[in-house]
């Protein structure tokens, strides 16, 4: 037996033609929103593509811009890319560390006090910071003022004061999601706080973690601002990071795009790729240890 809407001859499971109109309307709506969201992003990396292959290829890999002019055919990014590459390593080391202990301490043991309060409000306003500012900071205190010479690592302590308000806000809202229930059983057990945080919570929450710091990772890979302040210029190859200028992809595509030259130009975009190419590895790779390391905590 058919059960019947009140005063209505249609059935309950029917829906009225105004309802499936609003439906479908809503459905385009949303479809019209996604499709202008995308198409800027593959017109981007459909002209990055283009530019870039132009110039992609194992020279590009394998030697420096030293001694190549920038209208001269050749040359490469070998400098740079390892630049980029061991100046983020130590942004990371330095900054993941520190903003999870300051996202555990916000959740887990700050509570409503005021140090907490001052904490956030300080993460608050350190989000916001331009990054040419943290890059004056390095630049004022690191070299001006304590003397230091520039250097990769100058450049990743300006990257890590970029690093460390968004890690740690991401950490934060993945240690919060963590259910209560899964606290209060480990402490009924008898385990120490400490103990709960390391082997209940933080593997719970580590695939949320990961995934922030390696956003994080990839907004600070394309800073150039704080760059320019603190690593200098060189065409050189210079491997270590605590010595001497050292160059960086952002600032090798900066320093290409400025001059005039075809040549520099193609170099500009390729070097573009390579940093996007490197972006989506690291994104890749975090994705497999999120995925391996929320298989072992199950």
């Amino acid at each position: 037996m058919t059960t019947r809407t009140p005063g209505k001859g249609g059935s309950l499971t029917s829906v009225s033609p105004a309802r499936k109109i609003k439906d479908r309307l809503v459905q385009g709506l949303v479809y019209l929103a996604f499709a202008l969201a995308v198409i800027p992003l593959v017109s981007v990396l459909w002209t990055v593509v283009v530019n870039g292959a132009k110039r992609l290829d194992p020279t590009f890999f394998q030697f420096s811009m030293n001694a190549v002019s920038g209208s001269d055919p050749g040359g490469g990014a070998y400098h740079a890319i390892v630049g980029t590459l061991e100046q983020v390593v130590i942004t990371t080391v330095i900054a993941v560390p520190l903003s999870i202990l300051t996202a555990i301490y916000l959740v887990e043991y700050a509570g409503n006090g005021r140090l907490g309060k001052v904490i956030g409000f300080t993460v608050d306003v350190m989000t916001g910071i331009p990054s040419i500012v943290a890059g004056l900071f390095v630049l004022a205190l690191w070299l001006l003022t304590f003397g230091f010479e520039f250097s990769g690592f100058a450049g990743a302590l300006a990257l890590t004061i970029l690093m460390i308000p968004t890690v740690v806000r991401s950490a934060e809202e993945m240690l919060k999601l963590v259910p209560n229930d899964l606290r209060e059983a480990s402490y009924a057990l008898g385990v120490p706080r400490w103990r709960t945080v390391c082997f209940v919570v933080l593997p719970t929450a580590m695939t949320g973690i990961v995934t922030g710091v390696m956003l994080a990772v990839a907004r600070v890979m394309g800073e150039t601002a704080p760059l320019l302040l603190t690593i200098f210029f060189t065409k050189a190859i210079n491997n270590d990071p605590f010595g001497g200028p050292q160059a960086s992809l952002p600032t090798f595509i900066w320093e290409q795009a400025a001059d005039p030259s075809q040549n520099s130009i193609d170099r500009a975009w390729t070097g573009a790729l390579v940093l996007i190419g490197i972006i989506m590895l690291l994104n890749l790779v975090a994705r497999l240890v999120a995925r391996r390391t929320a298989a072992t905590s199950r």
